[in-house]
């Protein structure tokens, strides 16, 4: 056999054997692979979607087909995917060519090239030096290898934290994800340099707090230093950070510094409304990735997304973001991850994140990115617009004006953690929602539930509301303090006491002079509309302040009584 011939049969014995996990593994090269490269991607046969989510409990699914998948293996996790003895195919680590690289901060700034990570830092301090007073600075904190998660707020007012709906863009939490990175720097750019001239963004950037964060994991695209040469989905440690949020449903796992991180400052700002950007696929996902059921607001997720997707199609040429439902799709109908940071901000944030996978390729050529701009950047403002939308208002203390911690529950709707918080500062709350009619449920510890019926939410509208709660136990008027009514006074040492309405049970009455020193103190039980008998006639003649402070409200009431003794 001729050798020409030898090779031939060979490769359609390997082509065969891929149909039918016959494929030979060499360990030894996989392993060489992930010491050199810091990751490994293969392609394993899957018997069925429960092969796909056991695959997803232990590793890094990159991408996931009918009767394949891809799998990322870290330093991590090669040697326990060894043990396990799979048949795989591995697949050969794409090469970032040197050309990608900006030779500068201002070819960087072109956005057709990547910058050093050097160059992306100046970039970052000089839109807050450019635009003061529309952009700041700000850091989620640092990545193992001592990077800095950097993030820009945006906003008319932007060194003030107002009252205003915040929105958070993040990208490449897998850092050999690339286009997002770019697209992120490019859209801080658009807004600053467009604010004044353009209707659109000047709404945005008056109305919210826009923060972009371009960069979420530093060790991973940078891996080898100031340039991107060899980026790996990985951060320092070897962890999937978009698999290390807390889960439910998923396995426990060991925190890492830049989910902690980011876990904090995102608990901090509760987004109303944010997204995550990857690549490896063209498509919208929304939540559950976890869970095959729907969210509550499932009909809300699809909608926004496949605003974008369809707003995509009318700037992109065919073909581009068509996958599954036309470029769109629920996380575990394509396949299921446990971990991810989307998931989180729906289930314990209360938030709504989508993922938005942007190209095919995961490191985009540099030649790609102006496409995937012009492709994207309508859509990208239209998301943040849904943040001015749904139902918005203020829940309060109706005596005090004092803003409540409430909970926003829709009637018959809300499950699985998809109602509304109000500000724990402000007592504010945005609850986006499909258009409908609802009964909105107010509710927090020590006042009476309040519930709003026939609430009309119209698509592209915001409905508002200043929502007052009472308390359990009404508090006084503070126009109308409480005064316990004494008879007779004067009085020549028993005096009777009608306590106002809601100060009963046991009471802490004490006694004052006039100078302020306490005389009496002893504690008595009040009945409802029942009189109190005191016996102030060991004091003597004189004028005295009584004090009745409930002990279960805190309620108090106080007078003034004169003895006159004969």
């Amino acid at each position: 056999m001729s050798r020409n011939l030898l090779i031939t049969v060979v490769l359609f014995l390997l082509a065969a054997g891929r149909g039918h996990s016959q494929i030979i593994a060499d360990n030894s090269k996989l392993l060489k692979t992930v010491a050199e490269r810091g990751q490994a991607e293969l392609v394993v046969e899957i018997s069925g979607i429960e092969d796909i989510r056991g695959l997803s409990v232990d590793y890094s699914i990159r991408t996931a087909g009918e009767k394949e998948v891809s799998l990322l293996l870290s330093p991590l996790t090669v040697e326990r995917f060894i043990s396990e003895g799979r048949s795989y195919l591995l697949k050969k680590e794409p090469v970032v060519k040197g050309e990608m690289t900006a030779v500068s901060m201002a070819k960087a700034m072109e956005w057709n090239t990547y910058p050093t990570f050097s160059q992306y830092d100046s970039i970052m301090h000089t839109f807050a030096s450019l635009y003061p007073s529309l952009c700041r600075l700000d850091t989620i904190g640092m990545s193992i290898n001592g990077k800095p998660v950097l993030v820009l707020k945006i906003s008319d007012n932007c060194q003030v934290d107002e009252q205003e709906p915040e929105v958070f863009y993040s990208s490449t939490i897998h850092g050999d994800e690339t286009a997002g990175f770019i697209l992120m720097l490019r859209l801080a750019d658009y807004l600053l340099r467009n604010y004044g001239i353009d209707n659109r963004v000047t709404r945005l950037v008056d109305n919210l707090e826009i923060w972009i964060n371009p960069l979420a994991n530093p060790d991973g695209t940078y891996r080898n230093g100031d340039e991107i040469t060899s980026p790996v989905r990985f951060n320092a440690s070897g962890y999937d950070l978009n698999r290390n949020f807390p889960d439910p449903a998923g396995p426990s796992v060991t925190r890492q510094k830049e989910t902690i991180d980011m876990m904090r400052f995102m608990s901090e700002r509760r987004f109303v409304i944010s997204a995550n950007f990857h690549s490896g696929a063209e498509v919208i996902n929304y939540p559950w990735d976890r869970w095959s059921f729907e969210h509550a607001d499932d009909d809300w997720f699809y909608t926004v997304s496949r605003e974008w997707a369809d707003t995509v199609h009318l700037h992109a040429p065919a073909g581009y973001m068509d996958f599954l439902d036309n470029g769109v799709t629920r996380g575990y109908d394509w396949y299921s991850i446990f971990g991810g940071r989307q998931d989180y901000v729906a289930y314990n944030l209360h938030g709504r994140e989508i993922t938005v996978e942007l190209d095919d390729n995961h490191i985009t050529p540099a030649s790609r990115l102006d496409d995937l701009w012009e492709y994207n950047y309508r859509s990208m403002l239209g998301y943040l617009e849904n943040a001015l939308y749904g139902i918005r208002g203020m829940v309060s203390d109706k005596y005090t004006g004092k803003p409540l911690p409430a909970l926003v529950f829709i009637e018959g709707h809300d499950k699985d953690n998809s109602h509304a918080l109000c500000d724990t500062a402000s007592g504010i709350f945005t609850r986006l929602i499909s258009d409908g009619i609802y009964d909105l449920s107010i509710s927090v510890a020590g006042y009476r539930d309040t519930v709003i019926r026939n609430i009309n939410v119209v698509k592209g509208q915001q409905t508002y509301m200043n929502i007052e709660m009472e308390q359990l136990v009404t508090p006084p008027d503070p126009e109308k303090p409480l005064v316990p009514l004494f008879y007779p006074n004067p009085g020549r040492g028993e005096i009777n006491v009608l306590l106002p309405e809601g100060l009963e049970g046991s009471l802490d009455v004490r006694v004052f002079g006039l100078s302020g020193k306490l005389l009496l103190s002893s504690v008595f039980e009040a009945v409802e509309e029942q009189v109190l008998k005191l016996d102030l006639s060991r004091l003597g003649n004189g004028e005295y302040i009584v004090l009745f402070k409930s002990l279960s409200t805190g309620r108090s009431a106080a007078g003034k009584v004169v003895i006159t003794l004969l």
